[in-house]
């Protein structure tokens, strides 16, 4: 009989149903898991469920009889990959669930920072709209979508929504090419025009040692439409010291983050955050993906992950 260790089950909604799969099981889940935790949690365990608990070689070695560690995200860096393989542990992952709440959410974000939403309720809140002595007032520039060159970083399912998310509100498009890399075919806009030229910047790739730092001073110094920069993506994207100077500086017009640099949650002193109070910044606890529905399907996905696995089908494996 399998015994299923659920690490984290405090990253799921309470509202949210994980029903329990549909083979001979016990099943054990802890709400939050600490490093020092892990090894006694997985005593016994063949299969380990983990959104952001880390596991790594130390852990494998102190639990020789796991068969498969579940991911319940998409992101699986919380795993030693190459300590898995070696120790013939599969390692499956979340597809697909996401396609509506992330790019949703970045528009969220593009929008309230387009019409300054945030500023103007604040101005309201103070008083403002009492003192200004007409039906409006007018502190805070707004912009429409119409027109505005929305450059993509990321052209998988994410980055493919949010573009016809885009070309609805009449936006134009445009999929960055890898940095350093001249466009592939009509699909892809070089990296240094997509720069010069986009009035919104939205990341949607993977964080990699290739892409940590995507964005720090010297792409901020090439936005000629200075950009608001969007990332729902992975905090260590954006050098977000860089991004505080490229604010004071005037280089982007504003930034909406669902993500942090570093850990999450960040310290209260670090960049990101000491730039949440400005009315041109927008910082969300990393919830872009946590729609109710786009939960409901990745619990779901979960078990149905675990439960072929168990039936001699390797599905989602990384």
């Amino acid at each position: 009989m399998h015994k299923i260790v659920f690490l984290d089950r405090a990253t799921l909604a309470p509202q949210i149903r994980l029903r329990r799969p549909a083979f001979a099981h016990e099943w054990i889940e802890y709400d939050r898991t600490q490093p020092h935790e892990v090894a006694a949690r997985l005593a016994g365990a063949t299969i380990a469920i983990t959104n952001k608990v880390a596991l790594r070689e130390a852990v494998l070695r102190d639990a020789p009889g796991l068969k498969l560690i579940a991911v319940a995200a998409t992101g699986t860096d919380c795993v030693d990959k190459a300590a898995c393989r070696a120790r013939e542990v599969a390692v499956s992952n979340i597809r697909g669930y996401a396609v509506d709440t992330v790019p949703e959410h970045t528009f969220a974000l593009i929008l309230a920072l387009r019409r300054n939403l945030v500023a103007y309720r604040d101005d309201v809140l103070a008083g403002a709209w009492q003192r200004a002595g007409q039906f409006c007032f007018f502190d805070h520039p707004i912009h429409d979508l119409r027109g505005a060159r929305l450059g993509i970083v990321g052209a998988g399912v994410l980055g493919q929504r949010v573009a016809e998310l885009g070309r609805a509100f009449g936006m134009v498009p445009l999929f960055a090419a890898h940095k350093g890399k001249s466009g592939l075919g009509s699909l892809y806009t070089p990296w240094e025009e997509m720069l010069a030229t986009s009035d919104i910047i939205t990341l949607h790739c993977p964080l990699t040692p290739h892409t940590q730092g995507l964005l720090a001073l010297p792409e901020f110094r090439a936005m000629q439409r200075r950009p608001l920069i969007i990332n729902t993506a992975r905090g260590g994207l954006v050098d977000e010291a860089d991004l505080v100077t490229a604010l004071d500086e005037g280089l982007v017009s504003g930034a909406g983050f669902d993500v942090a640099a570093g850990g999450e949650p960040p310290p209260a002193d670090s960049p990101l955050m000491r730039a949440a109070h400005r009315p041109n910044v927008i910082v969300t606890p990393h919830v872009a993906w946590a729609s109710d529905q786009a939960q409901q399907a990745l619990a779901d996905q979960l078990i149905a992950n675990i439960e072929a696995f168990v039936g001699g089908v390797r599905v989602n494996e990384v």
